[in-house]
């Protein structure tokens, strides 16, 4: 069995294909503080390896999971149909695209070092594009960001990172992506990121209605032992976390980070937070985790209900826990799970209500062949 998707091979709903053939195939989280979320930085300037673009793929398909439920004044995810297409190479063009409300379709060309913050009503397509630093979105509405390759700063050394703190550790830098503050309707599609100083992809501080899929998510290995992380050389390597605090006080996160990951592959060197997740109800399904230097996949923390079907763990240690082990407000459904060659815990249950059966339609693959599947066609196309 192999997958196929529908126009290019970018859209978030998957089918069978028959004749496709199969590819090749550390420490306790103690959570992490609220994000503060750092602006936007006015630095940074475009690659000059701009080479090798590749076509731009056509628009994807729609949306499968929490980013398709209407709700807040948006029906669907759609991004920037609509608006104008433009196609930039530098991050000096790039920015002004990005701002504001209005729809647009945005094409990216060639490598974008810096900062960069995204508006509302975008779709931001790569076209062979590769972003070094740091991306937010802050209070963004009705966003899609696919196809691209995003790095972080800390490129095997936290202290690469501009924001980096000694006295605090790696979680003083920045993620590869942030989402944040009440942003909602966000779908991230056939990216593949990395080396992001505190974490990969986090999703937190009120931000809802998000579907992740096709994304390959993984880190250098770290070089650095510094600050008071108390990892040492395995490294804050936290891939993606879902709620920064049990208490929030600015933002209702108990009403919101609702996550859908579908088709994910969590590899090489990640260490934790394959998600680690409060208070949102996260489905996880069709997706695989391999990476043999963690020390956890899922984690489930404060009211976080967490549903995981139809997936592969090769390799692994603790598939699935509990941040208590008797955790009274969160609770783990597992259903059809592959576990292969693991060890550890695989929990489920827990004192909290079970997430069973999400609000929107979905058909999960079969588990048969899905881990080549999702190695070949994870990451952007």
């Amino acid at each position: 069995m192999a997958i196929w998707l529908a126009g290019c091979g970018c859209s978030g709903a998957s089918k069978t294909d028959p004749s496709g053939a199969a590819g090749s195939g550390g420490a306790a989280d103690s959570g992490g503080a609220v994000g503060t979320g750092g602006a936007a930085g006015s630095g940074g300037t475009a690659g000059s390896d701009d080479g090798g673009w590749g076509e731009c793929p056509v628009e994807p398909g729609e949306v499968v999971g929490w980013a398709s439920v209407p709700d807040l004044g948006v029906t669907t995810t759609v991004g920037g149909a609509g608006g104008p297409t433009v196609s930039v190479s530098t991050i000096a063009e790039l920015r002004p695209h990005l701002a504001g409300t209005a729809p647009k379709i945005i094409q990216l060309k060639g490598t974008f070092r810096g900062n960069l913050t995204i508006g509302s009503n975008k779709t931001i397509v790569g076209c062979g594009a590769r972003i070094e630093g740091h991306l937010e979105l802050n209070g963004s509405v009705n966003v899609i960001f696919r196809n691209m390759t995003v790095v972080g700063y800390a490129v095997g050394d936290c202290t690469l990172d501009p924001t980096y703190d000694p006295a605090v550790g790696c979680s003083s830098g920045f993620d590869a992506i942030s989402i944040q503050r009440n942003a909602h309707h966000i779908w991230v599609d056939h990216c593949d990121i990395s080396d992001g100083t505190d974490g990969n992809l986090d999703i937190t501080n009120g931000a809802n209605y998000i579907t992740v899929s096709w994304t390959k998510f993984h880190y250098s290995p770290r070089t650095d032992d510094s600050g008071n992380d108390s990892t040492g050389l395995a490294g804050h390597r936290y891939a993606n976390l879902v709620g920064s605090t049990d208490t929030p006080v600015t933002y209702d996160d108990a009403n919101a980070l609702n996550v859908t990951w579908h088709h994910n592959w969590w590899t090489d060197n990640v260490s934790q937070r394959q998600p680690r997740v409060r208070f949102g109800k996260n489905h996880l399904f069709n997706n695989l985790w391999s990476s043999a230097e963690g020390s956890y996949c899922i984690r489930a923390g404060t009211s976080a209900q967490i549903l995981v079907e139809s997936s592969v763990f090769s390799s692994v240690v603790n598939p699935q826990e509990f941040y208590q082990d008797s955790e009274p407000t969160a609770s783990i459904t597992s259903v059809d799970n592959v576990y292969d060659n693991t060890t550890g815990t695989t929990a489920t249950g827990g004192g909290g209500p079970p997430f069973t059966t999400p609000p929107y339609a979905y058909t999960p693959d079969a588990t048969s062949g899905l881990q080549d599947a999702i190695q070949r066609l994870s990451g952007p196309r």
